[in-house]
């Protein structure tokens, strides 16, 4: 996937510039760029998502930031990844780079979250991928305290739409940043898990973590 275009007319130094940022960020969704790169092709207005992997006792995270903010957090499963970064570029932008350093603070508090150290997320988040619907619900749903549940019907009402629960579960399903804004802590009426974008079995995890028995 081409994940950086340069189009515009440049000067020499520019041009130099340009060219070692091509050669560079050709295939960069396999390797990390160096910092150099990243910074010279954040200051020419170059770089729209800075992106990075994290290991997680829910398996590999990829996690995407703009200029905004965390705007995408996705599980990713053997053979997926690709599809995974594709999302992102067609999503957000294509003109992104592998830049670890830029996400720190997320992958720092989802460390110390994953360890039981982390109750709340303390990160600017870009929610430009939300409907008006959804970021009502994962309004809602963000203020469900650190091991309590709610119901899909219960979130619903709190986003306005009492009789919207399946419309909430779909928005929920479409969370683009999953455990930072909690749908995992979101259950059927009865008790039952639900769905979760990222398989039942990270929605038990991630409930057990936070001291709730599934």
């Amino acid at each position: 996937m081409s994940q950086i275009n340069v189009n515009h007319h440049t000067g020499d130094g520019d041009q130099e510039m340009e060219r070692a940022l091509r050669a560079a960020l050709r295939g960069a969704h396999d390797a990390v760029a160096p910092p150099s790169i990243i910074d010279a092709a954040a200051a020419a207005g170059l770089l729209d998502v800075a992106y990075a992997r994290l290991d997680s006792p829910v398996g590999t995270l990829v996690l995407a930031s703009t200029p905004d903010g965390l705007a995408r957090l996705a599980y990713v499963d053997d053979g997926q990844e690709e599809a995974v970064m594709e999302e992102i570029a067609a999503r957000l932008s294509p003109r992104m780079l592998s830049a670890p350093r830029r996400l720190d603070a997320p992958r720092r508090e989802l460390d110390e979250y994953f360890a039981g150290r982390r109750r709340t997320f303390d990160l600017t988040l870009d929610l430009s991928l939300l409907s008006d619907f959804t970021r009502r619900v994962l309004n809602a749903t963000a203020a469900i305290p650190y091991g309590e549940v709610a119901t899909y019907r219960e979130v619903a009402t709190a986003a306005g739409s009492p009789r919207g629960f399946r419309a909430a579960g779909n928005a929920l399903g479409s969370n683009p940043l999953p455990i930072v804004l909690p749908c995992h802590r979101v259950l059927h009426s009865g008790g039952g898990l639900g769905g979760y974008t990222g398989g039942l079995e990270r929605k038990r995890t991630l409930l057990t973590i936070e001291g709730r028995a599934s």
